[in-house]
């Protein structure tokens, strides 16, 4: 709880930090870009999931006065076994989504120290496990206040130069509607242009939804939405923020500063996404690969960019489809840097290039030829942002096994030095199972993001809404629903990306599957609560005293 005496700001800004993972400012902007509008809906889920958790949740989970989401299952469902089914849950959340981060840091060490991928992760996670163990919840907050700062910072400053030298606008969000201040599209709107060499190059228009190559439908859209958006508001490493502040009224007040921290980026990230891939094709496509710009041989070392001439005329042409069989993969067999690709058949498309969708933003400074100053800015703010969410979900790890599990479960009567001593063992095997799933990814960043947020949607989010405003809700539908929701969903996942197999469900994706895990968790709540006894007088009575501000109702005659 950080002794509960962190301040509304402080907390605001920490939980910023806590929530804008790699995802949001490594991974978000390059969906956008090369998805166009349909990656508009990591940007509106996270969002509208945020205004969800603030006034839906935070407060009524702030006076409950549990500190952690299966404490307060546990308590308000009267029973270890329902505590145990969320601990488990929000262990699992809480790796998926750690290993998104993971990826992010080793992405930034990879291209910025000019090592592996993979070696970079390794570095990441010696870093997160020393200051997440030594430094507990008060040390992360003002970490992450710290980190904020430098993530928001490095966003701004290329976006403003960016809009800048494209349009002549100075701030990106007007820019993303302007019009091209120089070249050979001057006087054309950058979403007019865009749309055009998306056309051009066999893409789907920028701006135009449900339809070409790659397209989501609207029910997919709507459900990926719906999902990230109800599983920010489970997200249980969020939550935990909320008991850091002294009272209620400060975690409503530190909810609305980290919605203000928040929009600062998110509003920002879809002008980044098109200054990006404006300048990205206008560089590389049908250029001579002997003169291709420093940047893309830069990226190439990394093995996040990869070129293979099919028609040997030694022009880079970049179009929709596959390049390769496999994902080009680092190796420092030929030479000091080179790339060796999973496999060396090239697809019979006419695309020639791999570009990873993670580089994006780091990448955006150095395609548009800012200072090497700015480029290390947005390497540092990508640290930061992963590095924040990190240690944020690992403390939710430990205290979860040390709290939930250990004392709450298994010792009663364990001194606050053997749970510390728990917590920081179990945060050294968190660091390495989440290493392991940094190193082999089941996706981009934000893919594996969204896999974590559709989990946190189909188990805690009804069982904790009804836990709030259904006092009839009981322990036996609590259970029930919260096992139905995240099997369903995590066999859903697993089936389309490990085992090959197809969205059998409305041809809704893995990222999407979340909402359904979470309607069939909130019918099978109800159902099963209403079909068996309902819950202790003193548990309802507790509910219904949560939801009421203290004091309200006193002097009047009920």
């Amino acid at each position: 709880m950080a002794g509960g005496g962190v301040s509304p700001l402080a907390n605001g800004m920490a939980t910023a930090a806590d929530w804008m993972s790699a995802a949001s400012f490594i991974s978000m902007a390059g969906l956008i870009s090369f998805m166009g509008y349909t990656g508009s809906i990591y940007l509106l889920g996270w969002t509208g999931g945020y205004v969800l958790l603030a006034l839906l949740l935070a407060p009524y989970l702030r006076k409950f006065g549990k500190f952690t989401v299966p404490d307060f299952v546990g308590d308000r469902y009267y029973s270890n076994f329902a505590r145990l089914v969320a601990l488990v849950c929000a262990i699992f959340v809480s790796f998926t989504y750690v290993a998104g981060q993971m990826r992010g840091v080793g992405i930034v060490f990879s291209r910025f120290l000019e090592v592996p991928v993979n070696t970079g992760v390794l570095i990441g996670m010696s870093i997160v496990f020393f200051y997440a163990s030594l430094g507990g919840m008060k040390g992360i907050t003002y970490t992450q206040v710290a980190q904020y700062s430098v993530l928001i910072v490095a966003y701004l400053v290329p976006a403003f130069a960016i809009s800048s030298d494209i349009t002549g606008t100075f701030l990106p969000q007007l820019g993303f509607g302007s019009t091209i201040a120089d070249g050979p599209n001057t006087g054309k709107y950058l979403l007019d242009v865009l749309n055009d060499l998306n056309r051009d190059l066999g893409f789907a228009e920028y701006t135009k939804p449900f339809t070409g190559p790659g397209a989501k439908s609207m029910l997919d859209v709507f459900c990926i939405t719906m999902a990230l958006m109800v599983g920010t508001a489970g997200l249980p490493h969020v939550i935990v923020r909320f008991y850091t502040v002294p009272n209620v009224r400060g975690a409503r007040l530190s909810a609305g500063f980290a919605l203000l921290f928040i929009a600062i980026l998110y509003t920002t990230a879809p002008a980044i996404a098109s200054f990006a891939r404006y300048n990205m094709v206008n560089t590389i496509n049908n250029i001579e690969y002997s003169k291709a710009p420093d940047w893309f041989q830069n990226w190439e070392k990394t093995g996040l960019i990869a070129w293979t001439d099919k028609n040997n005329d030694g022009v880079i042409q970049y179009s929709q489809g596959k390049p390769f069989a496999g994902k080009p993969k680092f190796s420092g067999e030929k030479g000091s840097y080179g790339q060796e690709l999973v496999s060396n058949t090239a697809t019979s498309n006419a695309n020639e290039l791999y570009i990873d969708r993670d580089i994006m933003v780091l990448a955006n400074p150095e395609i548009a030829n800012l200072p090497p100053w700015v480029i290390a800015l947005v390497a540092a703010g990508g640290l930061a942002a992963a590095l924040s969410t990190a240690s944020g979900l690992l403390l939710v790890i430990s205290s979860s096994i040390s709290h939930d599990l250990y004392y709450r479960m298994i010792n009663r009567n364990a001194s606050e030095k053997q749970r510390l001593m728990v917590g920081r063992l179990t945060i050294g095997g968190a660091v390495c199972v989440a290493g392991y799933f940094g190193i082999n990814p089941p996706g981009f960043v934000a893919q594996v993001v969204a896999f974590a947020f559709g989990l946190a949607a189909s188990s805690f989010f009804p069982v904790i809404v009804l836990g709030i405003f259904d006092k009839r809700t009981n322990r036996e539908g609590a259970i029930s629903g919260m096992i139905l929701g995240i099997c369903f969903t995590f066999a859903y996942i697993v089936n389309i990306k490990f085992l090959g197999g197809t969205a059998w469900f409305f041809n809704i994706s893995a990222e999407g599957i979340g909402t359904i895990g979470m309607l069939l968790n909130a019918f099978v709540t109800i159902v099963v609560s209403r079909m068996t006894p309902p819950p202790p007088q003193e548990v309802q009575d507790l509910v219904e005293s949560i939801r009421y501000p203290r004091g309200a109702g006193a002097g009047v005659d009920h």
